[in-house]
């Protein structure tokens, strides 16, 4: 097993309080890990820290980039410390929801704080400062090939690139290098934001690890069609010879539903063999820049994967084929070490991914709102975890426990509270999370959400919907001394 026994609490940055309309990496996430440090905390778990699209509905699992950060993250004040504003260009700072993050007016307000603190930087950076950017430059292969794609994106803004001139499409060398002097302005501001991002991140890191909490980092098995990851890395990727693809990744129909055409494009598995799986390589290596742990988001994807023919609609026409499985792991053993993994084996029995994850030691995921309270012995009920498991409350995905619990027949409430031993005024949210910290789960993880009994309202995702997700943020009032002291305690009390 690659972990102690501990706990952890999920919150996306953009959940963070702050002044500046959505959580980054400043004072509110400082004060946030203050808090987790205060409840003795050991992990903090996030979704992907990618930048997101109005498009995509701002999802973090459809993002342009594996690799790069989100630039609205990056905190306005750190860019006052650095020299590169000044605190009268803050203001006026619009009158921001504290509650939700509204998109649209975030990026009205940051976006043109972050150009600014470009043109300063190329006016007046010292040389130590340019070679930083330099080293930044060296460092991340990704980068310049990202900061192209984004400004060719932003010259084509009704196209994605698979609708761009061929030469460009196909990266024709003289095309490339065309676009790279044309929009070299461009290059260098998105280039500069990536750094100043990885600058706040790795501070906040350090603060993290300060706090003696490390940050649980999310791995989505597909990247998005568009995105600079495909553009930039074709050969990774089933595309014909017009780097367009020729199947996509979804799941097949169950009884009671059509199946999901999701439309990410597939991996080339075997040409990634032949190349030692670099690509995937320089992605884990990025994750683990950035964090400690990390979560691999639909396991069964690295053991068989279904793809649908890319001119199809109907997942149905899709068919099973097999992933690279052990090997992959193998050759990111031999690169990194032995890296900390969870598996999201949520829906899916599989034996084969079963065996993968147990040969490796990457613990799966149990959520309780799969349960059924009434049956003896479901595996979704806490009592019933595993130690190679994380159990959780709720996900990013599934209503909050409250908002959950509110809507179960009587029945299976009466049941649940037979089952934990909690009486009918017993707050439900702290039942659960009382009894997936007492369980046997290596890792037992509860969101913001729940430690603050918060119902539906405050539900983060729905899958399957574009609006009004990955919105709801707390305020720093919420993030009480009372629920840190109440989480410490129960973290001794089952040994976590």
């Amino acid at each position: 097993m690659r972990f102690d026994r501990s706990d952890g609490v999920f919150c996306h940055v953009t959940s963070l309080p702050g002044a500046y309309g959505i959580g980054d990496l400043g004072e509110g996430a400082r004060e946030f890990l203050s808090f987790l440090g205060d409840a003795g905390v050991d992990h903090w778990q996030i979704c992907p820290i990618g930048p997101t699209i109005s498009a995509a509905g701002e999802s973090p699992y459809q993002s342009p980039s594996a690799f790069a950060g989100n630039p609205l993250f990056v905190d306005p004040d750190g860019l006052v410390d650095d020299g590169w504003l000044d605190a009268a260009d803050l203001e006026p700072v619009p009158d921001f929801p504290t509650d939700r993050v509204d998109y649209d007016a975030v990026r009205e307000y940051k976006l043109p704080l972050l150009r600014t603190a470009f043109e300063r930087f190329e006016e007046r950076a010292s040389e130590a400062d340019r070679a930083a950017l330099d080293a930044f430059r060296e460092r991340e292969p990704w980068l310049a090939d990202y900061a192209l794609f984004r400004a060719l994106s932003d010259a084509r803004p009704e196209d994605v690139w698979t609708d761009w001139p061929e030469a460009l499409r196909t990266r024709d060398p003289d095309a490339l290098a065309d676009a790279r002097e044309e929009h070299a302005r461009e290059v260098r501001f998105r280039e500069f934001v990536q750094w100043a991002f990885d600058r706040q991140w790795r501070d906040l890191r350090a603060v993290a690890a300060d706090e003696g909490v490390s940050i649980v980092g999310d791995v989505p098995i597909y990247v998005a069609l568009d995105s600079a990851d495909v553009w930039a890395s074709p050969e990774a990727f089933r595309l014909d010879d017009g780097n367009r693809p020729t199947a996509v990744a979804g799941v097949p129909p169950n009884a009671g539903d059509t199946g999901q055409r999701w439309g990410n494009p597939l991996y080339d598995w075997e040409r990634l063999a032949e190349t030692g799986y670099d690509w995937w390589l320089d992605r884990f290596r990025r994750l683990f820049e950035l964090a400690d742990v990390a979560r691999l988001d639909h396991f069964l994807g690295f053991v068989k994967y279904w793809a649908i023919p890319a001119d199809s609609d109907d997942p149905a026409d899709g068919e099973w084929r097999e992933g690279p499985g052990r090997d992959l792991f193998e050759a990111v053993e031999r690169e990194l070490g032995e890296a900390p993994f969870i598996a999201e084996d949520l829906g899916f029995e599989e034996p084969a991914m079963d065996e993968l994850m147990a040969e490796f030691g990457f613990p799966g995921m149990r959520v309780p709102q799969y349960a059924d309270w009434c049956a003896a012995g479901n595996e979704y009920q806490p009592m019933h975890y595993g130690e190679g498991v994380v159990g959780y409350t709720s996900t990013h995905d599934t209503d909050t426990w409250v908002g959950y619990f509110e809507d179960l027949p009587a029945e299976q409430r009466d049941c649940f509270r037979y089952n934990v031993g909690a009486e009918p005024d017993d707050p439900p949210e702290w039942a659960i999370i009382d009894e997936v910290w007492a369980s046997d789960a290596i890792l037992a993880v509860t969101t913001l959400q729940d430690l603050l009994g918060l119902g539906g309202e405050a539900r983060f995702n729905e899958p399957g919907t574009l609006a009004g997700n990955w919105e709801w943020r707390v305020t720093r009032d919420a993030l009480d001394d009372a629920i840190a002291e109440q989480l410490w305690e129960l973290a001794g009390k089952h040994v976590r």
